[in-house]
């Protein structure tokens, strides 16, 4: 954190085939070394395979599948008197985001599917139904958080 004063929040412009922001960040995420044409092609053939399979809007399925992996609440550890405690606090709104899409597409790359369209489809598609790798995750750390209630008093 800069002791200064705030620095300003980048704005990114959105996509160009579905013009929105949150698919431009999402590519963005995908993309590997400054490879943004590639991350893109991914990213459209698999709402193309979206749309084939459910037969909806595949922004719509993207956004609700971003919405239920949303976490509300993590661990953060905090050191107390020689101890370390995870502590159990409420995530900001753009942490909530950045999480969610980090953890769909790091899902999405551990899939079996041979290409990352296919995968990255059907885990957009099970976290739209509320199944799959990244749901689990953020139910692992809401659990995480409900364990260590106890510790919520250490909160700063």
């Amino acid at each position: 954190m800069p002791r200064r004063r705030e620095v300003p929040k980048r704005r990114i412009l959105p996509d160009p085939k579905y013009h929105d922001q949150l698919v431009a960040k999402f590519t963005n995420a995908i993309m590997r070394s400054g490879e943004k044409s590639v991350a893109e092609k991914i990213l459209y053939r698999s709402f193309d395979i979206i749309r084939e399979k459910t037969k909806g809007d595949p922004v719509k399925i993207f956004k609700e599948a971003l919405d239920n992996v949303k976490p509300m609440i993590e661990v953060k550890p905090r050191r107390v008197g020689g101890a370390t405690y995870q502590v159990p606090v409420e995530v900001r709104s753009g942490r909530k985001m950045a999480l969610a899409i980090r953890w769909i597409i790091t899902y999405a790359r551990e899939r079996p599917e041979k290409k990352m369209e296919e995968a990255l489809s059907a885990e957009l598609i099970d976290a739209a139904n509320r199944r799959g790798a990244a749901i689990k995750k953020k139910e692992d750390t809401h659990k995480m958080a409900e364990a260590n209630k106890a510790f919520a008093h250490y909160r700063w």
